[in-house]
């Protein structure tokens, strides 16, 4: 008879077993000996050397906005995750309005060689997944005033897909990456426009902007986006700023929208940043759904400007899945998709301790009642001992037999 043998797995590692991750926020000298990631094929992220360029550059200036107070000290927000004082995952985070309900996650970056050997019997898998995990959950705990938290994703990425699908995140709306050759440009530019009335935008225009804004996306994305008015407009530190960058990056911006006399409202706006050195154009457009025929007007004035600016250069327009009609007509226009993606959120909600309420409503009357019956027993009065004696049959004090 053949023996039987029985071969006992050894005790998983529990989470406590794995090394610690510690999730501060970057330094200056954390850019120096900062290694560049590289994602699942090797090549380095481009747009996190840029990212660590800029900071480099204006680490100085950045510091002082965030150390007084003003609407603005959050907007760069650099988180690194250390294993082992070695850091293995940076992220990026602002706010997303001006009420900072809503916060973006912009970037998270982490290293793929993180990850320990399957076969180590010392120390527990630490994945770049846990390394991920730790810089979101720090951000949900630390930021209590975010109630919403918003990031885009490309669908092709899958291991940040995994990541956020982890950590709670939920698909509002799928978003297209379009790019209008200069070509086509070229040719759009020749029709004459028929906007009347087209304006400048202005800060007194925020109310016709905001009302455009919240006509334009589906009730889920306006109530996760928690956009107001001052989302709208542009005061003088955001003018001082954006001259910064026209100064440095060379590139300006054109912002006009079409006022609707009747209705005593805007029906399109559009919002041009026009690259001096780089090799592509980008444009933000909204419209409203009742007045898709904007369209093709809207597209030939921006050509125009594109090509009074750089006849040689591309236009990137981004759609979402909720606007068929610009998908049709950029797809008609011979318009090329360039990139998928996915617009994704959560909700977070903090505990918060509060003292015990006591409400009257869900009082019974019995409950009541209860209250006011005595603790002890009464004591008899006179009259009361007197009907006792006499139920009783008991002679009275004073009475002779």
């Amino acid at each position: 008879m053949g023996k039987i043998v029985l071969r006992l797995s050894k005790k998983p590692m529990s989470n406590s077993d794995k090394p610690k991750i510690l999730v501060r926020p970057l330094q200056y000298r954390d850019l120096e000996g900062l290694e560049l990631f590289d994602d699942e094929s090797g090549n380095e992220h481009p747009q996190l050397k840029q990212t660590l360029h800029q900071i480099d550059r204006w680490y100085g200036a950045i510091e002082l906005v965030r150390s007084i107070p003003n609407p603005y000290q959050y907007r760069h927000g650099f988180l690194v995750a250390e294993v082992d004082r070695q850091i293995q995952g940076i992220m990026q985070v602002a706010p997303f309005n001006c009420t900072r309900s809503t916060w973006q996650v912009k970037h998270v970056w982490v290293n793929r060689r993180i990850k320990v050997e399957e076969n180590s019997e010392d120390t527990a898998v630490l994945t770049a997944m846990d390394c991920g995990s730790q810089l979101l959950r720090y951000c949900f705990e630390k930021i209590v005033e975010a109630s919403n938290w918003l990031l885009e994703v490309d669908v092709n990425d899958k291991a940040a897909l995994a990541l956020y699908r982890h950590n709670g995140f939920q698909p509002l709306a799928q978003l297209t990456c379009w790019e209008v050759a200069p070509g086509i440009l070229q040719e759009l530019s020749t029709n004459v426009p028929d906007l009347p009335n087209l304006l400048p935008v202005r800060n007194n225009d925020a109310q016709l902007l905001y009302q455009l804004d919240t006509v334009a996306m589906p009730p889920l994305l306006r109530q996760v986006f928690d956009r107001q008015i001052h989302d709208f407009k542009v005061d003088v530190v955001q003018k001082a700023a954006s001259g910064v960058r026209t100064y440095f990056n060379h590139y300006r911006e054109a912002r006009q929208y079409v006022f609707e006399s009747q209705r005593k409202a805007a029906i399109g706006y559009y919002h041009l940043n026009l690259s001096l050195e780089a090799e592509i154009h980008t444009a933000d457009l909204t419209v409203h759904p009742a007045y898709t025929w904007l369209y093709p007007e809207l597209m030939a004035q921006m050509a125009q400007v594109c090509q009074a600016s750089s006849s040689q250069k591309a236009l990137q327009l981004v759609s979402a899945d909720y606007q068929p009609e610009r998908e049709e007509y950029l797809q008609r226009i011979g318009a090329q998709r360039t990139k998928h993606s996915l617009l994704m959120s959560r909700s977070v909600w903090h505990k918060v301790r509060e003292a015990k309420h006591i409400s009257l409503e869900g009082l019974q009357l019995s409950d009541v009642l209860s209250g006011l019956q005595p603790v002890r027993n009464p004591i008899p009065s006179r009259w009361e001992s007197a009907t006792n004696q006499d139920k009783l049959n008991l002679p009275r004090e004073g009475s002779e037999d």
